[in-house]
């Protein structure tokens, strides 16, 4: 690979790695946010909460503004934003405040990943996508399992609002980086933006997703009928915001749905630690290291699988991905109340979502959509993984509400993933073998 394409994906991977970290970072800190913000333990959930709620619209939006103004002032305004979301929380005098600071941050972090795979996408020949893929997913992987570290030891020894300030220095890196190695050229003509589309678009999401989180049944149908209308909307309209052809695809529409299941799988990774602390008694750190084991076989899996991608293409690689995790999580819903069994659950289970994570899908997502429309069909992408996590986070919570006790009800959870994993296993299978897929590119 040339000098200019890896200062891209140095560019593009430190990015994607700053707003990855913002969301996982915080965990620790939020004891020490609640007592210094004078916040409510129940009320702290807002943090993550706000930030899940804006990503959704926000990815829909900077997917848009990039497929029709260029990859590089798109990318900059999302890096910006998030900056300035960073230092509104690091001057933060109240909850409220903190909470916009979370929703700004949450606005740029949203465009960032998308973008950053629509320029691989753009630059990258087919040949040698698969890896470049790989290394920006692994620094999305890398901050997931290094935030809580990274958010305990500053918080720890200065204060949580360092969190942020070392969000600063590197903000202002990618920038300065993405001035010169972002490809600066839109893809294709500056087409009028549907604003009306974008609007209905970005208010049923919200309201879609605050009903899923917050079991706001109202918010939830208000936010259905506003997608039903974007989707009339968009059948008329003269420049629509998601092409119907995105939708047209058999191979995309069933990524979409795939990465909506792998969300959901995604969801059990949630709730490891407390399975284990009401199963076997861990200290809650303890449980967190066992967790931890999953997280970092998870990340070493990312590199090697995206290499493979290039070789025996996307379907293989998910194939492989969906196998192991479906071995995993059956091995814990079944042995949780073991530590050697729960340790090999997560050593199994986190080869597999090494494998279906990050970049098999985007690879196809990026190989399947016209180069005008790469930005919209990744974004769409990321929308599908969120939707499927918070699905996933809702099925625990389902049959724990409805299970004699916790043990049982999380024993039910985790055979109902891998319920989830087979179905994903099925649908995998249909998906174009390596020849079509490369023919297709």
């Amino acid at each position: 690979m040339s000098k200019p394409h890896k200062a891209l994906l140095l560019t593009l991977g430190l990015g994607v790695f700053a707003g990855a970290l913002d969301l996982s970072v915080l965990s620790p800190a939020l004891p020490a946010i609640g007592r210094q913000l004078r916040v409510a333990t129940p009320d702290l959930a807002w943090v993550f909460t706000i930030y899940l709620l804006v990503t959704v619209p926000a990815i829909a939006i900077a997917s848009t503004l990039a497929d029709r103004y260029g990859r590089r002032p798109i990318y900059l305004g999302c890096i910006a934003l998030f900056a300035a979301g960073s230092v509104l929380a690091i001057v933060a005098p109240g909850y409220g405040v903190f909470l916009l600071a979370r929703a700004i941050q949450a606005l740029g972090a949203g465009g960032i990943f998308p973008v950053a795979t629509a320029v691989i996408g753009d630059v990258v020949p087919q040949e040698r996508r698969g890896a470049a893929l790989g290394a920006v997913a692994g620094m999305w992987g890398l901050a997931a399992v290094l935030g809580p570290v990274v958010g305990g030891i500053l918080t720890h020894i200065l204060s949580w609002r360092w969190i942020f300030i070392f969000n600063l220095p590197l903000a202002f890196a990618v920038f300065v980086l993405a001035r010169r190695y972002v490809p600066r050229p839109a893809l294709r003509a500056r087409d009028p933006l549907d604003g009306f589309g974008l609007v209905l678009l970005s208010l049923g999401l919200l309201g879609a997703i605050d009903g899923l989180i917050g079991s706001r049944i109202g918010a939830g149908v208000v936010g259905l009928l506003l997608l039903a209308g974007f989707a009339l909307w968009e059948r008329a309209a003269r420049y629509p915001i998601v092409p119907p052809a995105l939708l047209a695809s058999p191979q995309l529409a069933k990524t979409y749905a795939l990465e909506v299941l792998i969300g959901v799988l995604e969801g059990s990774l949630f709730f490891i630690p407390s399975v284990l602390v009401a199963a076997q008694g861990l200290s809650t750190m303890a449980a967190g290291l066992v967790a931890a084991l999953g997280g970092f076989t998870f990340v070493a899996m990312i590199p090697a699988s995206a290499r493979a991608l290039d070789r025996v293409g996307s379907r293989n690689v998910l194939l492989v991905g969906a196998v192991l995790t479906e071995a995993g999580l059956a091995i814990f819903a079944l042995g949780f109340d073991s530590l050697a069994l729960a340790l090999t659950a997560m050593v199994v289970a986190g080869c597999g979502f090494g494998a279906l994570l990050g970049a098999p899908t985007r690879y196809i997502v990026t190989n399947e959509a016209g180069e005008g429309l790469r930005a919209t069909a990744v974004g769409l992408l990321s929308q599908a993984l969120i939707v499927g996590q918070i699905l996933g986070s809702s099925l625990v919570g389902a049959t724990l509400a409805t299970a004699s006790n916790d043990l049982i009800g999380y024993r039910h959870a985790y055979l109902a993933f891998c319920g989830v994993a087979f179905v994903a296993l099925a649908l995998v299978v249909t998906l174009k073998s390596r020849h079509a897929e490369h023919a297709r590119a």
